[in-house]
């Protein structure tokens, strides 16, 4: 009886979150489901200077490219990333470096970004769009 009074998108959220925990290929299908639509938000964004596609078959792992700012000491340079996404995406923040050398006091010399939206502030509602978007202002 109890069920029949819940509410379906809280219930979807709930069993989503439960397949998160134990890796279920619910999760997988709904992370599956959002990355499809991240990637087709990204590709008619027309958002200059900023792109992204799966590396190969393998939606969970994507090469992105940011353009240096015009007017910055990283005009006319082009940063390649390597963006891996967790089971628990977007509940937890996707893994992203510069594959590309990058000299900026944010990125450690192995091309980890010290960025609070990909570390504590990470939040569901950050799409891949957003993330490349920061990283490229935090380079202007």
């Amino acid at each position: 009886m109890a069920s029949q009074n819940m509410d379906p998108a809280a219930a979807s959220s709930t069993a989503a979150l439960k397949g998160n925990e134990t890796g279920g290929s619910a999760a997988k299908g709904s992370v599956t489901k959002r990355l499809q639509q991240e990637l087709m938000t990204l590709m008619m964004s027309g958002d200059k200077g900023i792109s992204a596609f799966p590396e190969s078959d393998n939606l969970f792992k994507w090469i992105g490219t940011i353009d240096g700012a015009q007017g910055t000491v990283y005009e006319g340079l082009r940063y390649k990333l390597s963006l891996e996404f967790p089971s628990g995406y977007p509940y937890k923040a996707p893994r992203v470096k510069f594959i590309t050398p990058c000299f900026h006091p944010n990125v450690d010399d192995q091309g980890f970004i010290c960025l609070d939206i990909l570390k504590d502030k990470w939040s569901a509602l950050y799409d891949v769009r957003s993330i490349l978007l920061s990283i490229q202002s935090l380079l202007g």
